[in-house]
């Protein structure tokens, strides 16, 4: 057996947090491969660092290795401590050359390689105080590990194929012989051999990777949230964990709004039918939720509520569009070539309609101008919120749909834009924001709990 571990931010966020991650992980019974986040604060602090210059660098430097090693001296003592300050400052010399080199600044995956250096030192940090409960332990970068990534600046992907033979070679062995690998989260390595991110939050997609690559048993996903829950529990104080859900309803829940999983992470698991979980560090007893291939039917009609904000409606116009699929294409590619990530499209007879952040609206108005003399004209609807409803079946089952929008009447909203039956276990709709907290709240009440008020 064996278990991909990953842990988040603020799973090891500080000595306490860092403690507990240990426990579990020299708890487990299985053989287990490691995945850590940067320590909470640490990505966002280097994301600043690179919008300052290089000419704060020192205080940079000064600041970072502060933070990492108040928390190691709260963990290590005496040769433990020396061992891990030689490693330490090997990786600290290696990002003061890479931050301080004027040239590096011009390259397109400088963000990528300053911005995953705070996994580098979290993994380090866990590896060596797992060897401090009786357990062998080697902290790998995702070089060492043989991660490889493909794609754009700070949107790479994994080679599945290849990482499963980079890590057959560096990793394979290490558990066989009873080591504990903490491999480092969020990024991999291009062909170039430059670190390429997965995107904020792309931690759990690697360990998904991993997962994937070493074939493994279960993936477990370890945060500071007891798992899926039936609405944010910031909107709807009642919500309740969820702690058994299908591939297919966790990644509509992750695409579409629910923070506690990486979009991305489900497919490389899917794709080999290995188990993900959702667990509490700082409540390991709770049971979490279980994500996997099977389906049990549940009770009630919705399983969980989700909402996404900060949304537009772009319109774009031209007469019996539904009849030129040529220029159909054509809209489509431009937004693709502008790399404008779409929540939903809807079409009429002479409109195609998409629902994109507020913040790509320029950019996605701007992707049209090439083509702007085969269309009529745009319309853009700011301030709406994409609401999803997750589900058993929703495609099967008589009325839902009707009762649903019953429900949303009932909250006084007015829906935008609907998308239904790309999927069986989803309805999305669009609704004005001034209204999305009461729908959500509704729907949870009327569907998952009891009677909307």
């Amino acid at each position: 057996m064996l278990t991909v571990m990953k842990f988040g931010g603020t799973s090891v966020g500080s000595a306490e947090a860092l403690e507990r991650a240990a426990d579990i992980i020299v708890s487990a019974k299985t053989n287990r491969v490691v995945v850590v986040s940067a320590m909470s604060g640490i990505t966002n602090f280097l994301i600043a660092a690179l919008e300052d210059g290089a000419e704060h660098a020192e205080r940079v430097f000064a600041e970072f290795e502060e933070r990492h090693l108040s928390v190691a001296k709260q963990l290590l003592e005496g040769d433990r401590y020396d061992a891990f300050l030689k490693e330490f400052e090997e990786r600290m010399d290696r990002f003061r050359e890479v931050f301080s080199e004027p040239a590096n600044w011009s390259d397109p995956y400088f963000r990528d390689c300053i911005s995953s250096q705070g996994e580098r030192f979290s993994s380090l940090l866990l590896a060596h105080l797992i060897r401090t409960k009786g357990h062998k332990s080697e902290a790998l970068t995702s070089e060492q590990a043989g991660i490889v990534a493909f794609g754009q600046p700070l949107n790479g992907t994994c080679d599945l194929e290849r990482t499963a033979s980079g890590m057959g070679m560096k990793v394979k062995p290490l558990v066989t012989s009873g080591v504990i690998p903490v491999i480092t989260g969020f990024y991999g390595i291009n062909e170039e051999g430059k670190p390429l991110t997965f995107g904020r939050g792309g931690s759990d997609y690697a360990a998904a990777a991993i997962g994937n690559a070493l074939d493994a048993d279960m993936i477990e996903i370890w945060t500071d949230v007891n798992g899926f829950m039936s609405a944010d529990p910031r909107i709807v104080p009642d919500a309740v964990t969820i702690e058994e859900m299908n591939f297919s309803e966790a990644a509509e829940l992750a695409y579409f709004g629910a923070k506690v999983l990486h979009p991305r992470t489900i497919e490389p698991a899917r794709m080999k039918h290995i188990g993900v979980k959702i667990k509490n560090s700082y409540h390991p007893e709770n049971f979490g939720t279980h994500i996997h291939n099977l389906r049990r039917k549940s009770d009630s009609r919705l399983k969980s509520v989700a909402m996404k904000s900060d949304l537009s409606i772009v319109t774009v116009k031209s007469g019996e569009l539904a009849y030129r699929i040529k220029l159909i294409a054509r809209i489509v590619d431009r937004i693709g070539d502008a790399d404008i990530p779409v929540y939903a499209i809807s079409t009429s007879l002479s409109t195609i309609a998409f629902l994109v952040h507020n913040n790509d609206v320029t950019r996605i108005l701007g992707s049209m101008e090439a083509i702007r003399h085969e269309i009529e004209g745009i319309d853009v609807k700011s301030d709406v919120s994409l609401i999803c409803t997750v589900g058993d079946d929703l495609l099967d089952r008589l009325g839902i749909s009707g009762d649903v929008f019953g429900a949303v009447k009932d909250a006084g909203a007015n829906v935008e834009m609907i998308s239904e039956g790309a999927s069986d276990v989803s309805l999305n709709f669009v609704v004005p924001t001034e209204s999305a907290l009461e729908v959500v709240r509704c729907l949870h009440s009327r569907f998952i709990t009891g009677g909307c008020e």
